[in-house]
């Protein structure tokens, strides 16, 4: 009776984890370039000094989905969407490079250039800092365009690249705030094969049909744990008024 109530415990625990990736990614299924994280849920057993009797839920998260999603054009300027595979690089708050698709670049009062939740997008020789400007513009390789402030088309200047990179998957893991690393903490090398696309914006990747099919389904799983566990319930009390005759 104790296994039945440990494992019906576990198992609510568990699926209550899984839910909880499952309403993040549907939370961020408007997210520019937000990448969903997929869920899945094993048996794991109890090991320790004596006999390994007890197998317990495991609710892990094994990757993020990484393919593309929709194009939604937005005419800015400043807005790119990378084609095909490919990374931004920006800097976390702790200097460390990370990456992301979003690509609705702004530009802070000091003149630098960060993603649209402030972080610093990196260039080929670090952050990317712009002068007064009256226009901006970025190229398909990246390549950051500007007209002076008081100037005109005739006066166009390039200052660097944007740093974009690429690999696969399997290397990078996504943190809790949504951005991607690599496994091994090194920073990638810049590709020159990717090109972005202006005045678009990429959606994030989530189905939110499918994200709430899976949600229902947890619900429901939870709720036959829970009935599990008041059927124990109502068992050791019978077995209490057995044992009082």
């Amino acid at each position: 009776m104790d296994r039945a109530l440990y494992l019906a415990m576990s198992g609510g625990t568990q699926v209550m984890n899984a839910q909880g990736i499952h309403a993040n990614n549907l939370a961020n299924v408007a997210t520019t370039g937000f990448r969903a994280d997929f869920e899945q849920a094993r048996s794991m057993q109890v090991n320790g000094d004596y006999y390994p009797s007890r197998v317990y839920a495991m609710t892990e998260n094994p990757g993020t989905r990484m393919e593309r999603g929709v194009m939604i054009e937005t005419g800015r300027d400043m807005d790119v969407a990378i084609q095909g595979d490919g990374f931004i690089a920006a800097m976390d708050a702790t200097g460390q490079e990370v990456y992301t698709r979003a690509g609705d670049l702004q530009l802070t009062s000091a003149g630098q250039l960060v993603t649209g939740t402030g972080l610093p997008v990196l260039g080929s020789a670090g952050p990317v800092f712009l002068p007064p400007l009256d226009a901006l513009h970025v190229g398909s390789d990246g390549t950051i365009s500007f007209i002076p402030q008081g100037g005109d088309a005739t006066q166009t200047t390039s200052i660097g690249r944007i740093k974009l990179v690429n690999t696969d998957g399997e290397n990078l893991t996504k943190g809790n705030d949504g951005l991607l690393r690599t496994k091994n903490g090194l920073p990638l090398d810049e590709d020159n094969n990717i090109k972005l696309i202006s005045g678009f914006l990429e959606g994030s990747n989530v189905n939110a049909v499918e994200e709430m099919t899976e949600i229902m389904e947890l619900a429901r799983r939870f709720e036959m744990n829970i009935k599990v566990m008041d059927s124990v319930r109502q068992n050791a009390t019978a077995s209490a008024k057995v044992l009082e005759r």
